[in-house]
């Protein structure tokens, strides 16, 4: 009785305090306020948020004419998809936000929207857009509050391609990213990727997100931003969707989600509605939505896939063989018991849509797969040094039928590999039958990398099969991962090199020599001043015939 009366008693709260609430402009006839349908989530930005003590995330009370946080956006098929964030408002305030563009010296209003009150954003979606051209916008909410910035003309006369990509971007560390928007400021990609993580703080995201907005918006606010949520994001420690299914445990190692599902989709819908529309839109259990698909930029075809959200969970599946189900620390275990029939890793569904897109060539130049995480075990120490693991089943490379699919799939359409999540940068060309017949990969640093930090460190401290003596890291070549897939490291960035191992990753997709540049640079480098130096062992360049 008390879940149910939650929401009721919120409801009754707003109400009530509906005519009382500060800086609350009069005379608007509008609806009552949305009450939340989950009760200990997002308690700094919904029902009475203005009632809630200072959060040490972020102040969420700001003057009036701030109102407009920042927007992301996308264009592809000559469809602009903007996402429009706000701070939340008071219950009087009106939820319409209008979108602008500049043409010539004059702002002309294209469309108006409603915000949504969970989570505090609204959609713009134009057709017909003239991508050729580079186009001022501005988000507006009543007559002061404003947001700025510039969609880009698509970058089709370039012959190279320029992406940024991080991921993990820890509450250890909640001040700004100078260093991050001077250096990729200069840089100056074409393309934006957050492959996961931007909010650590689990049940309060809207609050979260705002932060993470507030320290990146200077980067997306001029450039397209694919972004896409993992397990921290919404609220939890590790991620096996299991097709959106309710956990029965609190960790949800069992697979599925933790907290209430229109949370889950208020998360998703805040991160992704600005992406393409999905490759099939069809929602999984609980209504929960989904948002794989592909964006074509440049002539360079991204293809953009959930990793975790159709994926197996351990507990109660395999025999657990470590103090948790999803830590194997039995060196003496056979990896073919873990690899059972039924196991899921991307589902058919994303197996149905990468195998159809790795067939479409027409026009383009290069293609890549952005995703949470990478498709083998690439770490051996996780947390601290002492803390060694013989198999993550939190990282793709179980179950292992599933990850050889997936690399297949990847492989066909002749694409590399971008992910994050590991706290832990690394190269690795995948193998699948035999070393070096799969994919290239690039997992990329954390943005903060204070966090359960990751290595490399093979037990016997060993060079790998092939190993390259003109490698600058000592432990690359072939090796076998923990659930004996074959993997061949080329590079690692362990925490203790420069900047604790953060960073970021940038992708140079070169068109005319059809290569693929992997560059990886350490958060406290300094680009602008030329003498900044990669992690050692980057860049890697992927010629054509390795693809």
């Amino acid at each position: 009785m008390r879940t149910r009366a939650l929401p009721f008693l919120a409801f009754t709260i707003l109400l009530l305090t509906y005519s009382c609430q500060p800086n609350d402009p009069l005379g608007i006839d509008l609806p009552p306020p949305v009450a939340a349908p989950f009760e200990d989530l997002d308690t700094l930005a919904v029902n009475d948020w203005w009632n809630r003590a200072l959060s040490k995330i972020v102040d969420l009370r700001v003057n009036r004419d701030s109102v407009v946080a920042f927007g992301m956006y996308t264009v592809s098929d000559h469809t602009l998809k903007l996402t429009a964030q706000l701070y939340p408002l008071y219950p009087k305030e009106s939820r319409e936000v209008r979108l602008e563009i500049k043409e010539g010296d004059t702002w002309q209003e294209i469309q108006k929207i409603r915000i949504n009150d969970l989570g505090w954003s609204g959609l713009f979606v134009v057709s017909d857009w003239d991508h050729s051209r580079d186009t001022p916008y501005r988000i507006r909410h009543g007559e002061k509050a404003s947001f700025e910035g510039l969609v880009r003309k698509d970058p089709q006369d370039k012959d190279q391609i320029v992406v940024a990509a991080m991921s993990c971007n820890s509450n250890k560390d909640r001040g700004m990213r100078p260093n991050y928007i001077r250096n990729i400021d200069h840089h100056d990609p074409d393309l934006l990727f957050f492959a996961g993580d931007q909010s650590y703080d689990h049940k309060e995201h809207t609050a979260a997100w705002i932060k993470f907005g507030l320290q990146f918006r200077d980067l997306f606010k001029d450039r397209p931003c694919i972004c896409i949520p993992d397990d921290h994001d919404i609220g939890q420690g590790n991620l096996w969707g299991e097709g959106g299914i309710k956990s029965k445990k609190e960790v949800a190692d069992d697979g599925g989600y933790r907290y209430h599902h229109e949370y889950v989709k208020m998360v998703e819908r805040c991160q992704t509605s600005h992406l393409p529309d999905p490759y099939d839109p069809a929602p999984i259990a609980q209504g929960i939505g989904v948002y794989y698909t592909n964006l074509i930029l440049g002539d360079v075809d991204f293809a953009i896939i959930e990793d975790r959200k159709f994926k197996s969970g351990p507990a109660g599946k395999i025999p657990q063989q470590g103090p948790r189900p999803d830590h194997i620390n039995n060196p003496e275990y056979d990896p073919t018991t873990v690899d059972l029939e039924g196991l899921v890793l991307l589902g058919e569904r994303q197996l149905t849509f990468l195998n159809d897109w790795a067939t479409k060539r027409d026009g383009i130049a290069l293609k890549a797969v952005f995703s949470q995480t990478g498709f083998c075990g690439g770490a051996h120490l996780h947390g601290q040094k002492q803390n060694r693991l013989h198999a993550d089943l939190d990282s793709n490379g179980w179950p292992q039928t599933g990850r050889n699919k997936a690399l297949e799939a990847i492989k066909a359409a002749k694409a590399v590999h971008i992910a994050g999540d590991q706290h832990l940068a690394t190269v690795i060309h995948h193998g699948i039958k035999s070393f070096r017949d799969g994919p290239w990969a690039f997992v990329v640093p954390a943005i903060v990398n204070n966090y359960y930090s990751r290595w490399w460190w093979p037990e016997d401290e060993q060079p790998g099969g092939q190993h390259d003596p003109n490698n600058p890291l000592p432990w690359t070549g072939d090796y076998l991962d923990g659930f004996d897939n074959k993997i061949t490291m080329h590079a690692f960035a362990n925490p203790d090199t420069d900047s604790n191992g953060a960073g970021y990753g940038l992708i140079r997709f070169n068109k005319k020599e059809k290569s693929v540049v992997f560059e990886c640079w350490p958060r406290y480098a300094n680009v602008t001043e030329g003498e900044a130096k990669q992690f050692p062992g980057w860049p890697v360049t992927i010629s054509q015939d390795q693809l």
